[in-house]
């Protein structure tokens, strides 16, 4: 892979940032979901947006060695923390997948606060 190169990334980093995508990805697909779902859904889609400009947002601050990435890690962990208790409340398939890309996305960047 050619992203194993940028040297000062650990394998927790790396592992952090492809977490962070990935959750990007669900909470994105599952806001879309929600949006045709009616107004029961707003917070969820509201949190799943959220997480998705955070995480990528995230992402980018850790690949280019930000100072600013560990404030970030503990946001991107609190948003999808509660957006995964949120996705968690509702039976949609979309809402599962999502909470569960989303606790594991927080565990990463919580590990990245330590």
């Amino acid at each position: 892979m050619a992203l194993a190169q940028i040297e000062h990334l650990s394998d927790e980093q790396q592992n952090c940032i492809d977490n962070c995508f990935e959750a990007a990805q669900a909470s994105e697909w599952c806001a879309d979901e929600c949006a045709g779902e009616g107004e029961e859904m707003a917070r969820c889609l509201r949190l799943c947006r959220d997480v998705a400009d955070l995480t990528t947002q995230h992402a980018r601050f850790m690949a280019r060695n930000s100072n600013y990435s560990e404030q970030l890690a503990e946001a991107c962990a609190g948003a999808c923390e509660e957006c995964a208790e949120e996705c968690s409340q509702h039976d949609h398939d979309h809402c599962q997948v999502c909470a569960d890309v989303l606790e594991e996305c927080a565990e990463s960047c919580r590990a990245m606060m330590a």
